[in-house]
């Protein structure tokens, strides 16, 4: 098999195969074990103070010396929190805790930090990172000027067409073109209605309007997937539920198991864990909070609400609150180690190619 060359050789890796950089499940030593197999890993730093950005990128570079990418959340600073709106889910959320004896702290609105991606750029430029990856929306000029100057290359996140179209507007190297099948977070950033399109009908679309290497993600589980995506013109793809249940992957035992027994319609989207449109499996938390009629908070204050109950709930393996995110193939993720899996990935996709 010939694999497009378009990605391997602006990232210097051998499969134009990458890693979905997911906060929260993504470990250094997930990311190592991609890019020593030959695939580009990616480490997601999104809203990480400047100190832990550095320790993770060091971490990693102490597990491979092969290229990784760095991922940012390049989202707008949102106003001042509304303090009515945050009192009534704070109470609320401090009801809900003390019915299913889950002792997790109130937060202070005051005392919420929030993290800019400009305050971890220079992080990146001082560790040399040359492949940076983002979300949510755009790194402005100056930054994108000064990732440029260093020779990084840039990859942004697009959930729709005219997203790609900016994405590649503003400069970017690549595009991840992010179907609605894809677990975690939405990189949507346009304003208007969330879009939902499928991997497919993105990628099609957005090879014939972008002029930049597309990367296909969503619902991209095994080697037909892959193989799949590449037909369709993408130049490579990028993965992360197929990780969800290796032993690099941080995902406690209990979601490990839900993942393992999951069907095609046994996750869907909601914003009440951080205030932006996520896929993940449903719980109790999903349901009492949308039941609530409450309105959430914007991210990232959501986000920073419920972060310590989701950290109680994470210690005990209580599924009933933690996160659950997870694409809609993520029931093909096997329990084996993340390099297993890659290669694997790698022999199956050249296998399934042979037989167009």
């Amino acid at each position: 098999m010939q694999w497009p060359d378009s990605l391997t050789r602006l990232f210097n890796i051998t499969y134009p195969v990458i890693q979905a950089p997911m906060l929260g499940i993504t470990t250094p030593a997930m990311v190592a074990e991609i890019s020593n197999n030959g695939g580009l890993g990616s480490l997601p730093v999104g809203g990480q103070p400047p100190e832990k950005t550095a320790a993770l990128i060091r971490e990693v570079k102490a597990l491979t010396s092969k290229p990784f990418a760095v991922n940012l959340f390049t989202y707008e600073m949102p106003p001042r929190p509304h303090a009515a709106t945050f009192d009534r889910m704070q109470e609320f959320l401090q009801f809900l805790y003390g019915a299913n004896r889950l002792a997790a702290p109130p937060v202070d609105m005051d005392s919420i930090r929030i993290y800019s991606y400009k305050e971890q750029v220079p992080v990146l430029l001082a560790e040399g990172i040359k492949a940076v990856s983002y979300t949510f929306g755009m790194p402005d000029a100056e930054s994108m000027a000064q990732l440029k100057s260093a020779g990084c290359i840039l990859t942004g996140t697009a959930t729709s067409v005219a997203e790609a179209a900016a994405v590649a507007a503003a400069g970017a190297d690549a595009v991840v073109m992010q179907g609605i099948e894809a677990g975690g977070h939405r990189g949507s950033f346009l304003p208007g209605e969330l879009p939902l399109v499928g991997m497919q009908a993105l990628v099609r679309q957005a090879v014939n309007r972008t002029g930049i290497p597309v990367i296909a993600a969503g619902g991209i589980g095994d080697g037909k997937g892959i193989a799949a995506a590449l037909m369709l013109g993408a130049a490579g793809v990028q993965l992360g539920s197929v990780f969800l249940r290796s032993p690099e992957s941080a995902a406690g035992k209990a979601h490990k198991e839900h993942i393992a027994a999951a069907t095609d319609t046994a996750t869907r989207l909601t914003r009440v864990f951080t205030g932006r449109w996520a896929r993940g499996i449903p719980n109790l938390f999903m349901e009492e909070i949308e039941a609530s009629g409450l309105m959430l908070n914007q991210y990232p204050i959501q986000d920073a609400l419920t972060q310590p109950m989701r950290q109680v709930a994470r210690e005990l393996d209580n599924t009933d609150f933690t996160v659950m995110w997870a694409g809609q193939s993520a029931h093909m993720a096997p329990a084996l180690p993340a390099a297993v899996i890659f290669r694997e990935l790698v022999t199956a996709t050249e296998k399934a190619w042979s037989y167009q």
